[in-house]
């Protein structure tokens, strides 16, 4: 199996996580290691993270998006 293929198998199980004990300690552990091996890396705020969502929406009205079709293609010349 690939490695785009893990990763989006990893996608699927985590938006498939209904407990969230479970999914707490999974994002713990993951933001804990990722600021452990690049300490210039934080998280978002609350408000950073409302603007993101609020330009993605923007876009996606303005027809700024790629589709999965369009970016499955763009992968496979990876």
């Amino acid at each position: 199996m690939d490695f785009q293929t893990r990763k989006l198998n990893l996608i699927t199980y985590l938006a498939q996580i209904k407990d969230e004990i479970l999914f707490d300690k999974l994002e713990n552990y993951i933001l804990k290691t990722e600021t452990e091996h690049n300490p210039d890396l934080k998280p978002f705020t609350i408000e950073e993270l409302i603007n993101r969502i609020k330009k993605s929406e923007l876009d996606f009205k303005n027809g700024r998006f790629k589709s999965q079709e369009d970016l499955e293609k763009i992968s496979a010349n990876w």
